[in-house]
Order: C-alpha cells, then sequence, then structure tokens
C-alpha cells in the first residue's frame, strides 16, 4: 500500500471516529437538558457535564489529528 494510501484510510478513520464523538455529545447534551429541566442536579447531573467536557476535549483532538494527516496528504503528493 502507497504511502499516501495509508494516511486516506487513517484520515477517513479519523473522521468517522469524529462523527462518533459528535453523535455522542448530542446525547449527552440531551441527557444534561433533561436533568436540568427538571432540576435534578444529582451526581448524575455533574458526571454528564464531565462527559460532555471530555468529549469535547477527544473530539479537540481528533480534528488537531485530521489537520495534521491532510498536511501530511499535502507533503506526499
Amino acid at each position: 500500500m502507497a504511502d499516501i494510501d495509508e494516511v486516506k484510510e487513517i484520515l477517513n478513520t479519523l473522521r468517522v471516529a469524529m462523527s462518533i464523538g459528535f453523535g455522542i455529545f448530542v446525547l449527552i447534551v440531551g441527557k444534561l437538558t433533561s436533568l436540568y429541566q427538571d432540576g435534578n442536579f444529582s451526581v448524575v447531573f455533574w458526571m454528564t457535564i464531565v462527559a460532555s467536557l471530555l468529549d469535547m476535549l477527544a473530539i479537540l483532538l481528533i480534528v488537531k489529528k485530521i489537520a495534521a494527516k491532510t498536511k501530511e496528504i499535502k507533503e506526499l503528493k
């Protein structure tokens, strides 16, 4: 497999991971909104806040990795 094909495959995998991360973020924020509207500020509420922040951090790391791989493809051409 050529180097460029390998990098493109990694890039596609990162894009799928980012999409899944956004889906998980939407679910977490939906649950957070539900808990907030019910006035339920228990441990679960705070855990969902932490989980949403961690998910956003993971998404940001994936975006940085996508940018790096895109630059790598540019250099391989």
